[in-house]
């Protein structure tokens, strides 16, 4: 087994702020960096910020701004809601760093040098949001990108080319002999026969027409294209031909696990010439690309172009950055698209969060403290009929918990965990622990029910931390539960948490007035 863990996000364009989308992303890549340090792997979590091209350049012209100082302006801000969101990243990378740029170059250097890039000529349909060619058969009669729907314009100009032709049949051998390389099969299907089956033309990698990018060494007036720079991240950041690249040996190395987690309108970059461009370089693959569904509104795809986005600030504020985190990571099935609403959100707190799991820890909280003086029983075994279905569940939870986590199917872990809440809900109902409480032969079968209850509560709140960063160790607090016990594998022994003092705290996450909490955000989202 792989013991090193290398995550990393998109690294995102910063042409204005960011919204919860992409929040999205970035919480849930957090999540599965946070389990796997959590399980002992030795893990290095990267995200960043795409700084380079034309559209910088112009928005930056507009507002009157050098390009430095516009993206500058922008990536404090995505900075700060990393911060707000409580991001574990272990670094974050930008594409206009001196340390990126210079293995940028060194890297074109040593492909045009090796015969893998050329000089020539581009003709075709140029998308400038989307900073990409595209052939006649691409953009149709209506001359109309593929990938974000606008008009794309004819553009012709000298270029550089990567030879992408030349590595075809190796990408294809390698993903028949990686099938899991590329998820959801559906986007690797569409690679195949939208891209290439219909004949892989060799990449267009400069640009004459403006300036702002990484330059090429060998002749100045041309800008490395964009996509090329920016894929180049996940290794520059890691010290790839750099003075000291122990970073690179060590989470590039084949005892990595790397994953990328990306958007699905930047599928072809990294599952086609990212793949490619190492193969020209000698270097290993990912092992996998996860391509995430988009977070939607009602009327579509969030845009910042529309105007439809919603801002986290003032939820994490107004709601708690437990409660924002675990509705993004639970909300929509992770690899799918989704769709938020005001409505959605108030009702996935309270469900979720606020009667199930803050229910189920304050009301055996407070049985413990009435029936046995505040001290959790010693966990016996089983006792009544119903506790050996309770620990079955606790077993199934943690498989599929850990299966979910390995699959990066992170919404199905969370699932599993407040299943088994639910079930805890349930047991007291099957107990009854206050008729048990009334009989003075029955303190067995009430101690067993406790001990069970503040157990289901224990290995929960374990398997909750990667998402409710704050919140599940407030429940372990309440349990008493030392910092030693919150080692996560200490949850393979069902009934570690015995004699210890419990402590009553304010509700976890108190219950929502749906009608007048969805307003609030409905207003949020007009004001923006």
């Amino acid at each position: 087994m792989k013991k090193n863990y290398y995550i990393t996000t998109p690294i995102y364009y910063p042409s204005a702020n960011l919204h919860i989308g992409h929040a999205y992303c970035t919480t849930c890549c957090d999540a599965i960096a946070r389990y796997r340090r959590y399980r002992g792997y030795n893990t290095y979590f990267l995200t960043g910020a795409d700084e380079h091209g034309e559209k910088i350049e112009k928005n930056a012209n507009a507002k009157g701004m050098t390009p430095q100082e516009f993206v500058d302006e922008i990536v404090e801000g995505i900075q700060n809601l990393w911060k707000a969101l409580e991001i574990t990243n272990d670094d974050f990378i930008r594409t206009s760093q001196k340390r990126h740029t210079i293995v940028v170059q060194k890297i074109f250097s040593r492909l045009l040098e090796q015969g893998d890039i050329y000089l020539g000529k581009y003709k075709g349909w140029y998308c400038t949001p989307c900073e990409s060619f595209w052939t006649d058969t691409q953009v149709g009669e209506e001359h109309i990108c593929p990938d974000c729907g606008r008009k794309v314009h004819e553009a012709e100009e000298e270029a550089y080319f990567f030879k992408v032709s030349k590595y075809v049949d190796r990408l294809l051998r390698f993903y028949e002999e990686h099938p899991d390389f590329i998820y959801p099969e559906s986007r690797k299907n569409e690679m195949l026969n939208t891209f290439i089956k219909p004949g892989l033309e060799d990449l267009c990698i400069s640009r004459t027409s403006f300036s702002w990018g990484v330059p090429i060494r060998e002749n100045p007036k041309h800008i490395i294209y964009v996509w090329i720079d920016a894929l180049v991240n996940y290794i520059s950041a890691l010290g790839y031909l750099s003075d000291d690249v122990k970073k690179f040996q060590e989470f590039w190395g084949e005892n990595t696990e790397i994953v990328h987690v990306i958007g699905n309108d930047i599928t072809r970059f990294h599952t086609i010439y990212w793949p490619v461009l190492l193969m020209a370089l000698d270097l290993r693959l990912p092992d996998k690309v996860f391509v995430h569904g988009l977070l939607m509104m009602k009327d579509g795809k969030m845009s910042k172009s529309k105007g439809n986005v919603v801002n986290p600030y003032p939820l994490i504020e107004k709601y708690g950055v437990d409660a924002v985190r675990y509705y993004l990571v639970r909300e929509t099935i992770f690899g799918q698209d989704g769709t938020f609403s005001p409505e959605q959100f108030v009702e996935r707190l309270n469900m979720d969060l606020a009667n199930d799991y803050g229910n189920l820890l304050s009301r055996t909280v407070s049985m413990i403290e009435k029936y046995f003086n505040g001290v959790i029983p010693t966990y016996v075994g089983n006792v009544t009929e119903f506790d050996q279905s309770l620990r079955d569940s606790v077993k199934e939870t943690i498989t599929k918990y850990e299966e979910g986590f390995e699959n990066l199917h992170i919404t199905d872990s969370f699932i599993a965990v407040m299943d088994l809440v639910s079930r805890a809900n349930k047991y007291i109902d099957e107990t009854a622990p206050w008729s048990l409480a009334k009989d003075k032969e029955k303190i067995k079968e009430l101690a067993s029910v406790m001990s069970h209850l503040a157990n289901v509560i224990y290995v929960s709140s374990i398997m909750l931390k990667p998402v409710l960063i704050h919140a599940a160790d407030k429940a372990l607090d309440a349990l008493g539960v030392s910092n030693e016990l919150r080692e996560y594998k200490n949850i393979y022994e069902f009934g570690k948490v015995s004699n210890l003092k419990v402590h009553k705290i304010d509700p976890l996450f108190p219950r929502l007035d749906v009608i007048k909490e969805t307003e609030y955000i409905k207003e949020l989202m007009k004001n923006k």
